[in-house]
């Protein structure tokens, strides 16, 4: 019956549209045949008559995507404006606490050794165990890298320093105290000089200094191991390896100059060799305190710092990356502007942070002064530090990163900044010793030349350096070994190309060779391989651009009425892939192709 009504009332046909896109089934896009329509129920034919469509007409993917791009960068700007709506009314604070490993043989008041890649719990004394009757002694050694790294922080070392006991109950720590340095630090008032290419944040300026209130030894706990549900291990190898706790004044508006700091503290710790590894290892944390206030509000009670009228402070503790110190530092900021603008009170917490999480989580309320009960240490007396040795390590106290990306930017170096930072930054220094190693054998080489002449020399070391023998190493995702290619190779390769005894693919060429294990000589692997450069007369030149000119002429007319000069570099690649190998100077090949497409004068 439904069949026999459609083959006579094609118009109700033709009233049918589809529910997506709302054309009629008769269209061209779509085709309806009477067999499918005739398995459908009549109801949902009179629906189909009858129904507006759900969704919107089908948008073209390329326009989608135009509108998704605007859409996102709407977002964009629109979090950016919030932000600094945000920071113009809010004021952020931070400090900053810094514990880091000392570079010591002997634990701080046990002759336990500090090695914890052993066995757990192979290197312990009766001491770090709290066994009953066991007495504190304080290990001389473990002062010497304390007092290079306050030296190198700029503070001013204290003849008499005491030590503390800061009493809490945890699994870690087996005394049920830890000791530290709280009332009668070793080192108070120093501060660090952070600068743009520090990382810190554009509205903080050119420098910004950060002073630091005290920096004091104390003893580390237990490492604890979980093993899920309900298992957790202890190894005391950890326990009293010696500490120094680096406490900053809260003088940080922006994480990422907090970042900065932390990043900054821990490559002047490893200059000075106060320190064995970095946060990357473990051997360096930090916790941040982070306070918000309304710009121009002193009327707070809270006090930080030796400041009063901040807001009120948490605490993020055992931050293990530069990035978690900047990220923990914005959601934590976040949600004290979420909390107060939603008429709530900032507590006074211990906040935890999560690698990859978006928001801080509560640990604990905060504990002070009075919940730890200090008490001076009663077996353990006075710290005296006599002004000779502090003059004498200050004296023999290694350059300072700052100094050495100042000395490798001046005169004698003439090195970028974003040169200089990577060589002073990477492998804790051992890259730059091997780039300073370089230029000195490159100057030698070179002495009977004029000082203008050698003055670039070190600029083209630090590419060689950084960029050529670092991209093998990247490359081969190698730790760097600065006797996988010797300073005295990397000179003596860098010296032939100088003298044009070699081309720059060969010089490349050399480079890969000797860093694959080749171990001959440098003047030996040209020889042999015949790798050092015949060059080309005039004539071999010509024949070689006139072939590549011949087999590409519509590319030497835009050349010449387009003034499509980048293209002459083309032409140089396909001279040096018909030339043989390693023969053929780029810039020979560049000034015979200008006189022959654009009739420059002859070189």
């Amino acid at each position: 019956m439904l069949r026999s009504w459609l083959r006579q009332s094609p118009r109700a046909v033709r009233s049918l549209t589809c529910p997506r896109c709302r054309q009629p089934y008769s269209s061209r896009l779509h085709t309806v045949s009477y067999n499918a329509l005739s398995s459908t129920p009549a109801r949902s034919i009179r629906s189909l008559q009858t129904s507006t469509p759900d969704s919107q007409e089908r948008v073209p993917l390329r326009k989608q995507l135009k509108q998704n791009a605007k859409a996102l960068k709407a977002e964009k700007r629109q979090r950016r404006e919030s932000e600094e709506a945000s920071r113009q009314k809010w004021e952020l604070t931070v400090g900053v606490e810094i514990h880091a490993q000392l570079n010591t043989a002997n634990k701080l008041f046990s002759r336990a050794p500090t090695s914890s890649t052993d066995l757990p719990n192979s290197n312990v004394a009766l001491f770090d165990l709290a066994f009953p009757g066991s007495q504190p002694e304080f290990q001389i050694p473990t002062l010497l890298p304390a007092l290079r790294a306050a030296i190198a922080l700029n503070c001013d070392i204290q003849p008499v320093s005491k030590f503390d006991r800061k009493h809490y109950f945890y699994q870690d720590q087996p005394a049920g105290y830890q000791i530290t340095q709280y009332y009668e630090p070793f080192a108070r008032n120093g501060y660090v000089d952070l600068f743009a290419h520090d990382g810190i944040a554009p509205e903080d300026g050119d420098k910004v200094r950060i002073g630091i209130k005290q920096v004091q030894l104390e003893q580390d706990t237990a490492k604890s191991q979980e093993y899920p549900p309900s298992t957790q291990l202890l190894d005391f190898n950890r326990v009293s390896h010696p500490l120094i706790e680096i406490i900053t004044m809260p003088q940080i508006h922006t994480p990422a100059t907090a970042a900065a700091c932390v990043r900054k503290i821990q490559a002047i710790l490893q200059s000075c060799n106060a320190v064995t590894t970095g946060m990357e290892f473990g051997g360096l944390r930090a916790d941040v305190n982070v306070s918000i206030r309304q710009r121009g509000d002193t009327t707070s009670t809270h006090q930080y710092g030796g400041i009063s009228g901040l807001g009120q402070r948490t605490e993020i503790k055992n931050l293990s990356s530069f990035k978690a110190v900047e990220d923990a530092i914005i959601a934590e900021k976040n949600r004290q502007i979420a909390v107060l603008e939603s008429g709530g009170v900032v507590e006074g917490e211990t906040r935890g942070w999560t690698i990859g999480s978006t928001e801080t989580r509560k640990l604990r309320g905060k504990e002070g002064e009075v919940d730890y009960r200090y008490m001076p240490d009663p077996d353990l007396p006075p710290l005296i530090i006599g002004p000779d040795l502090v003059s004498q390590l200050r004296d023999t106290l290694p350059t300072s990163p700052e100094e050495l990306i100042g000395l490798l930017t001046g005169k004698e170096y003439g090195l970028s900044i974003e040169d200089a930072k990577p060589l002073v930054e990477l492998e804790d220094g051992a890259r730059v010793e091997y780039y300073q190693d370089v230029v000195d054998i490159l100057r030698d080489l070179h002495q009977d030349e004029d000082p203008e002449s050698r003055g670039g020399l070190a600029r083209i070391a630090g590419n060689w350096v950084l960029h050529e023998l670092g991209g093998l190493l990247t490359k081969a995702d190698l730790p760097w070994d600065a006797e996988r290619v010797r300073a005295l190779s990397l000179a003596q390769i860098i010296d032939h190309l100088q003298r044009k005894l070699i081309t720059g693919p060969t010089a490349k060429q050399v480079l890969a060779m000797v860093f694959d294990g080749d171990s001959r000589s440098i003047p030996q692997l040209l020889e042999e391989e015949n790798l050092l450069l015949r060059p080309l007369s005039r004539e071999e030149y010509v024949a070689l651009a006139e072939a590549a000119i011949s087999e590409n002429p519509q590319m030497v007319e835009q050349i010449r009425t387009k003034n499509q000069l980048g293209k002459l570099g083309w032409f140089v690649g396909q001279m040096m892939r018909m030339g043989e190998k390693g023969r053929v100077e780029a810039p020979k090949a560049d000034a015979i192709l200008r006189e022959l497409i654009l009739g420059e004068p002859r070189p």
